[in-house]
């Protein structure tokens, strides 16, 4: 009966995140034109990191959003952008990042590729720090200073796959512009390919901005995961399996796929909300 249970939950995030990435992206006739969705729902933001301009997109990306708040609002703060991530990190966290992200369910099909592995380490927890630093210079440093979305224009390749190749490939106009940036663009984003292929989710473990914004919340995120103290027996399983750098279950770099309640052997870890200490799933 667990392991019907376990195998329920696991195949419920990845439910979600399929009908997540269609609820984002269910403009289709956007796909049929080769045109972004202008419309009034690109005013609303998706907690998860989904391009502005993929031709499906119905909806805005928060990290996007928050660049180009940034840019236009010349050093004032852009009250209903961090309204809004405000918002989804006290209810969620990086539970975001395990359920309502697409470009984390394509990182997790492309790990299914059955090709060596990197395990993680003490290197790869010190490249999750990355990300931050991707944070501050990208995100938030070159839109104030330069007026321009970073992160966005120079790094991100949910944008590349969700949009460029998209768009370019269906707009023999955009064929005729691609320049230098377009093929950096293409660059980086075939090495997050590469390195999703070996490594367990690469990008959000290393580079994702929006993932170091939702890290902050999880210690106070209303939705998550946790260990019953009084069952865990220290043994650390839960780490060892777990293919993010976390240190233990909830902090910084812990997603809340739950992946770590199989093989507690005390069944010590669950899902819980803030009115729930206790734990009920």
């Amino acid at each position: 009966m667990g392991d019907l249970r376990e195998h329920m939950v696991k195949f419920g995030r990845r439910y979600t995140q399929l009908i997540t990435a269609v609820l984002y992206n269910c403009h289709i006739t956007g796909f049929v034109r080769g045109r972004i969705y202008k419309g009034d729902s690109k005013g609303i933001c998706v907690p998860g990191l989904n391009c502005y301009s993929c031709p499906g997109a119905a909806f805005a990306c928060p990290l996007g959003s928050l660049q180009g708040a940034l840019a236009k609002t010349a050093y004032k703060l852009p009250l209903y952008m961090l309204g809004t991530l405000l918002l989804f990190g006290i209810l969620f966290g990086r539970m975001i990042c395990g359920f309502l992200c697409p470009f984390g369910l394509i990182q997790e099909l492309l790990h299914k590729i059955p090709l060596p592995k990197i395990k993680k380490s003490p290197v790869t927890r010190a490249l999750s720090f990355l990300k931050y630093v991707i944070l501050i210079v990208f995100v938030v440093a070159i839109p104030v200073i330069r007026l321009a979305p970073g992160f966005c224009k120079y790094i991100c390749p949910a944008g590349t796959l969700e949009a460029g190749l998209p768009l370019v490939l269906m707009n023999e106009q955009l064929q005729s512009r691609i320049g230098w940036l377009f093929s950096w663009k293409v660059f980086v984003m075939a090495v997050c390919i590469l390195a999703c292929m070996v490594c367990y989710r690469a990008f959000c473990r290393f580079l994702c901005p929006l993932g170091a914004i939702y890290s902050f919340f999880n210690p106070v995120a209303f939705f998550g995961i946790r260990v019953d103290e009084k069952k865990c027996t220290g043994c650390n399983a839960c780490i060892r399996m777990c293919g993010m750098d976390t240190k233990r279950v909830g902090d910084h770099e812990c997603i809340h796929c739950g992946e770590c309640r199989r093989v507690c052997p005390e069944g010590a870890i669950s899902y819980f909300t803030k009115e729930d200490k206790n734990g009920t799933i």
